[in-house]
């Protein structure tokens, strides 16, 4: 009778050891995909920058779409100036245009209105769209101004790197 309880006990011992096993195996490998996914998600911008570079290198040819020209309107010259200075100082964008007296047509409450207005064209990363555009709808003094972005496809890859350069 202990023969067999005894036999059963070391059983159930290696049993459950192969078990354990398993699971903490498991636990760990769970543990290092999770792991390895927070950084490759943190890490992904910067990544994405230096296969940028490293292709641009070895290929001497721009990535399209890794830059980007926003559209934005201004209702003065003034305006523009201190929202272009602003999204520089923070240096967002490579550089700005900024083209006086553009006639600006659109509906406003059923109304046709026809007015003067400054556009800009900012140079910017593709990444830094979207704080260029969260930084000029915090500052813009329109309720909704009118910002406009487009990917560069293709352009003078000594201009291109030297935006790279000038944003962070």
């Amino acid at each position: 009778m202990t023969f067999g309880a005894s036999s059963r006990m070391e059983w159930l011992f290696q049993r459950y050891h192969k078990e354990a096993v398993f699971h903490n195996t498991f636990r760990s490998v769970l543990l290092m995909s999770c792991l390895v996914l927070v950084l490759a998600v943190s890490l992904y911008p910067g990544l994405w920058s230096i296969g940028v570079r490293v292709h641009s290198v070895f290929t001497g040819s721009y990535v399209p779409g890794h830059h980007s020209v926003l559209l934005i309107n201004s209702p003065n010259e003034q305006t523009a100036k201190d929202i272009g200075r602003a999204i520089m100082e923070r240096r967002l964008a490579g550089s700005i245009n900024i083209l006086s007296r553009t006639l600006t047509m659109y509906y406003w409450k059923g109304e046709l209105q026809d007015t003067s207005e400054v556009l800009m064209l900012v140079k910017t990363k593709t990444s830094r769209t979207q704080q260029v555009i969260d930084y000029v709808r915090s500052i813009h003094p329109y309720a909704n101004p009118e910002i406009l972005s487009f990917p560069v496809e293709d352009g003078s890859l000594a201009y291109m790197k030297l935006m790279d350069e000038e944003i962070p």
